[in-house]
């Protein structure tokens, strides 16, 4: 697939990922079952403040990104994200939704603003409650007539795309057709995606991201306090929760979910969490912040469109949209961090680019770390910004694709190593 002709790119010349963190991520009807994104929101926002050193007070604006609704004031998740992580009341706040790739918008948003001279400091927030969907019905305001009451699990409802009429899993089918992708394919990759995942938090790689969770008030002078409340019986959350020991051999007897390859095992995690980053300009850096230097800088950004019926190939356009504006070849990028929506799907694209996977999601990915739809992006830009670090590498690209038939790229540097 080459280059779409509408796809949008840009480059920056001086914003900077300071750094970040994020909640861990909980199972489906796990342990955050009872937290709104907000609330989640919130811890995380608080947290990349604290681990950058960021006073709240430097922060310009927020930008959040979040698909669903999971509470009766979600209209308001941007702005309490910002007036319960400390911020100045007079900072504004901004929701975008862009589906799976909401989270690399928010960071985008970010650059874009600072380069407009809109803002030198932005604090970027992605944040997810997939449990908290609601069991939804339209079109009742009115009344309801005879035999026509209905309700429907908006989870399950939103995966359909209703313009080619399939569900995102067909999308990934229909990749697996074209690219002759077969299950044995998306088994062995779901498997490497667990043990990679497994063994980076044996090692410790994810303490450097992951802020434990707890019972907690947030309190704001004036306003009604919040909070987050864990089961009873649990203290603290301090890992992701899906990430288990998954054999090729635990795998191959799953059931197909969409009679083809895809099955619940080889497809991205359903869970709770959000993530957080600072991106500001280099020279407002004050300090502890100046102290720690920043994480990455930031390079470029790119958005394509894809047919709907292949939404997953999106990456694959994102990326030679930023690789081409950035004047940057694919075998200048030393890691790639690329959502795994669906096993085929992530295959389909390392086909079509020739991506060498001992490159790819080093750390696992959301197969067995988990996607949570508003969060993905900023958990995948800061993971990868921390990969960059620990391997000494120069550039890496983090990338998504969204449903509907779209594509977005981060390309991102390590100052270290420039």
């Amino acid at each position: 697939m080459e280059l779409p002709a509408h796809a949008q790119a840009i480059t920056y010349d001086d914003a900077w990922l300071i750094g970040g963190a994020r909640t861990p991520f909980a199972d489906y009807n796990g342990t955050l079952r009872d937290v709104s994104a907000t609330d989640l929101g919130i811890k995380a926002a608080r947290a990349a403040l604290g681990a950058t050193g960021v006073e709240p007070e430097a922060v310009d604006a927020v930008v959040a990104s979040s698909v669903a609704q999971t509470s009766f004031d979600a209209f308001f998740l941007p702005r309490h994200i910002g007036l319960y992580s400390g911020v100045p009341i007079g900072v504004p706040a901004l929701l975008v939704q862009r589906l799976c790739t909401s989270g690399f918008e928010a960071i985008l948003q970010a650059a874009d603003q600072i380069a407009l001279g809109k803002a030198r400091a932005v604090l970027c927030v992605g944040t997810e409650s997939m449990t908290r969907n609601p069991i939804a019905a339209y079109g009742h305001r009115g009344g309801f007539r005879m035999g026509q009451v209905e309700f429907k699990d908006f989870l399950w409802e939103a995966t359909l795309d209703t313009a080619p009429r399939s569900r995102m899993g067909d999308t990934a089918e229909e990749l697996a057709r074209r690219y002759q992708i077969t299950r044995e394919d998306a088994d062995v990759f779901a498997a490497q995606s667990f043990a990679r995942a497994i063994a980076a938090h044996a090692q410790g790689f994810f303490d450097g991201e992951i802020v434990p969770l707890a019972a907690e008030a947030f309190e704001r002078e004036g306003y009604a306090a919040r909070e987050i409340r864990l089961p009873r019986k649990v203290g603290t959350l301090a890992q992701d929760e899906h990430p288990r020991p998954t054999p090729l051999g635990a795998l191959r007897p799953l059931k197909a979910a969409f009679k083809g390859v895809q099955t619940g095992g080889n497809s991205s995690a359903i869970v709770d969490g959000a993530a957080a980053a600072v991106v500001a300009e280099k020279h407002c850096f004050t300090g502890n912040s100046a102290a720690r230097g920043p994480l990455a800088r930031i390079v470029a950004g790119g958005t394509v469109g894809v047919p709907p019926e292949i939404m997953g190939i999106g990456p694959a356009p994102a990326i030679r949209a930023v690789l081409a504006k950035a004047g940057l070849k694919l075998a200048d990028i030393d890691r790639f961090e690329v959502n795994e929506a669906f096993a085929a799907q992530y295959i389909a694209v390392e086909r079509e680019l020739g991506l060498d996977r001992d490159r790819v999601n080093v750390n696992g990915g959301a197969i067995a770390i988990g996607h949570p739809l508003g969060a993905t992006g900023v958990r995948c830009t800061l993971t990868l910004a921390r990969e960059l670090k620990r391997s000494g590498g120069r550039y890496g690209i983090a990338t998504a694709c969204a449903g509907g038939g779209q594509g977005v790229a981060i390309l991102i540097e390590n100052p270290q190593a420039a």
